[in-house]
């Protein structure tokens, strides 16, 4: 089986399930580290020539990361592609077996099923706190209704303020995130880096909370991680 990843979530994925299928992933797959096989561009703007030269069995792609018009150019040419879609986190679960059943593998992995349990064993937030969750900036854009990262989030006690907007990653006003008055404004490090010196500064006087874009926004092995390292990054914000 010859599996080309579109979505860097999905190659940590068949990687660690299946050893020896990817022949090629973008150039943001930066999972497992030390991944030796060919890049093929980014998600948004992969290299279609250089990906049906590696000759696929399979693309894997996702409605939200890649463009239709890349897939079905793959299609077009005789290549299958799967595209997956991931708005919560039941969903990523079965969108994850899908996708390596579809790769071949043969038993449900260990790791899937301890990331399953780690989320369904949750306990209920006795709190829930408001959030502001930018993405992007110059513009500034957050999280809106319907994504996967809202839903993590809810799982963890925290409501994103955005959650009802009719776009899924509005852009916003910066002055109007701020008078949201959030308990915390949670910054990621994907798909834009926010740092220490680089976001925090634009909202002055309210906790922010740096956080792991891989454990927020990738649905792979991470998971299983992810309630903890999530809570240890947003309890960081209230000292």
């Amino acid at each position: 089986m010859r599996v080309v990843s579109l979505v860097p979530s999905l190659t940590e994925a068949v990687a660690r399930s299946a050893p020896g299928t990817l022949v090629g992933v973008t150039d943001w797959c930066t999972h497992p580290p030390g991944l030796d096989v060919a890049r093929v561009g980014g998600t948004k703007n992969p290299k279609t020539d250089r990906i049906l030269s590696l000759a696929p069995d399979l693309v894997i792609a996702n409605e939200e990361e890649n463009r239709a018009p890349d897939l079905a150019a793959l299609r077009a040419a005789g290549v299958a592609v799967l595209v997956t879609e991931v708005r919560d986190v039941p969903q990523a679960f079965r969108e994850l077996a899908r996708v390596l059943d579809a790769c071949g593998v043969a038993s449900r992995p260990r790791w899937l099923d301890e990331a399953e349990a780690t989320w369904s064993s949750l306990p209920r937030p006795d709190t829930r706190r408001t959030a502001v969750v930018p993405i992007w900036r110059r513009p500034w854009m957050v999280l809106g209704r319907d994504t996967f990262a809202g839903d993590v989030l809810a799982r963890l006690g925290i409501h994103h303020l955005q959650a009802a907007h009719p776009d899924r990653y509005p852009r916003i006003p910066l002055d109007d995130l701020r008078a949201c008055e959030p308990d915390v404004v949670i910054l990621p490090d994907e798909p834009y880096r926010f740092t220490a010196d680089d976001g925090p500064e634009a909202f002055p006087g309210l906790p922010c909370a740096l956080v792991s874009g891989r454990h927020l926004t990738w649905y792979g092995p991470s998971l299983a991680e992810a309630p903890r390292v999530l809570e240890r990054a947003l309890r960081a914000a209230h000292p």
